[in-house]
């Protein structure tokens, strides 16, 4: 059963929204760490990520490469935007499937909630269509076999 609530609003929003039981320093340092986010953010089972640069400051790149070990994958480029130590990361973000999808803003924040975090992520993006081929690729399942992932990790960090 996922944890993860996807909601629309609008014709270009898509918000996302899961709770953690660990603190907003730890989920916020595995968003920016480029070591733990290779354990974590690898969508379904079998997959990989052999590249994970994630310059963690406003107009740092973002550049995460997954294989799914058959010779197939894709690629994400981006830059930060803004980052709120614990609590907030502004970034745009491309797919390269291979052709570039259209740029997507995304909002993700931290909040404390109880003795864990409710984190939430807002992508803006440029059109319906566009958000519709986005929700239409199964990414719910990917984010949420990650989220899976992370949690583990989380509660086996001290």
């Amino acid at each position: 059963m996922t944890k993860l609530s996807l909601k629309t609003e609008g014709d270009r929003f898509v918000v996302v929204t899961r709770r953690f039981a660990a603190a907003p320093e730890a989920v916020y340092r595995a968003h920016t760490d480029p070591k733990l986010i290779q354990k974590w953010m690898l969508g379904p089972d079998g997959w990989t990520m052999p590249v994970c640069i994630n310059e963690a400051r406003p107009g740092g790149k973002i550049r995460y490469e997954w294989s799914d070990g058959n010779g197939g994958g894709f690629y994400l480029t981006g830059e930060f935007v803004e980052l709120v130590p614990f609590s907030r990361i502004v970034h745009v973000e491309r797919m390269y499937l291979p052709d570039p999808t259209p740029d997507n803003h995304v909002t993700t924040t931290f909040a404390k909630d109880g003795t864990g975090t409710l984190m939430t992520m807002r992508m803006s993006l440029p059109d319906a269509a566009t958000r519709t081929a986005m929700l239409q690729s199964g990414m719910e399942h990917g984010m949420e076999a990650g989220y899976v992932r992370l949690e583990d990790m989380l509660q086996l960090r001290p």
